[in-house]
């Protein structure tokens, strides 16, 4: 923990990004500091330890950033109702606090990789830490090379930031979004994220990758990357 100190959020804007006839309820939510207080400074990729003094029963969590590390007005988090902590912050109100702790985590340092191609993979609320590197990277977008993003999702209902990923060609950023499921209106990639930057054949020379998911998920795009000729100093985790 890098920041052990703790202190009070509120929440400032609700936005359900799943489809409102979807079982799975993701949220963003959008908080701020409270009155004269300052928001602590992170890196793409990080977390924070976050709880609901509301009730305290629940054990504490931890959710990665899904904002700018250059916003300091506010965090904002992609959550995924699972279990009691976050079935609750997905029906949390607006001006609603919340307890934190961080931000914690190595996160994602590009800095060094300055000059390289970047690669980000992520599947369902995994896109919450690549959000925060692609707002990032956008923000020094002349330092970097070829961005790619190849984000999976379970179907389109569960298709997350959908307007802002379709956005980002404007930055010269490409986008590859697998479904699980498809359906007959769906042209994009069936299958898991793997196997699009499998079909694609990317090339591993002056090149780093984000991976961000599943444990399940982040070792069989591991296992894909080495057989691209990816080898892992190339292949970067969050935590």
């Amino acid at each position: 923990m890098s920041n052990p100190s703790s202190y009070y959020l509120r929440l400032a804007q609700r936005e359900r990004l799943t489809d409102i006839s979807c079982d799975d309820i993701v949220v963003k939510l959008t908080f701020e500091a409270l009155a004269h207080e300052q928001l602590p400074a992170f890196i793409a990729g990080q977390c924070v330890r976050m709880g609901l003094p509301s009730q305290p029963d629940l054990p504490a969590s931890y959710f990665a950033f899904a904002s700018s590390p250059h916003d300091t007005a506010c965090y904002e988090f992609v959550i995924k109702g699972v279990h009691p902590l976050s079935n609750a912050l997905v029906k949390l109100k607006v001006g609603e606090k919340v307890e934190v702790e961080g931000p914690m985590g190595k996160g994602f340092d590009l800095s060094e990789h300055q000059g390289k191609n970047i690669i980000l993979m992520g599947v369902g609320t995994g896109i919450a830490p690549l959000r925060s590197v692609w707002l990032d990277l956008i923000t020094h977008r002349e330092n970097y090379g070829s961005i790619s993003i190849y984000a999976g999702f379970l179907s389109a209902m569960h298709h997350l930031l959908t307007d802002e990923l379709q956005s980002l060609a404007e930055h010269g950023i490409q986008i590859s979004i697998s479904l699980a499921t498809g359906h007959d209106d769906w042209q994009g990639p069936v299958g898991y994220v793997q196997h699009a930057l499998q079909a694609d054949a990317s090339n591993p020379d002056n090149t780093v990758v984000c991976l961000a998911g599943m444990n399940v998920m982040v070792d069989a795009c591991t296992e894909t990357l080495l057989e691209l000729g990816f080898n892992e100093q190339q292949i970067l985790l969050n935590f």
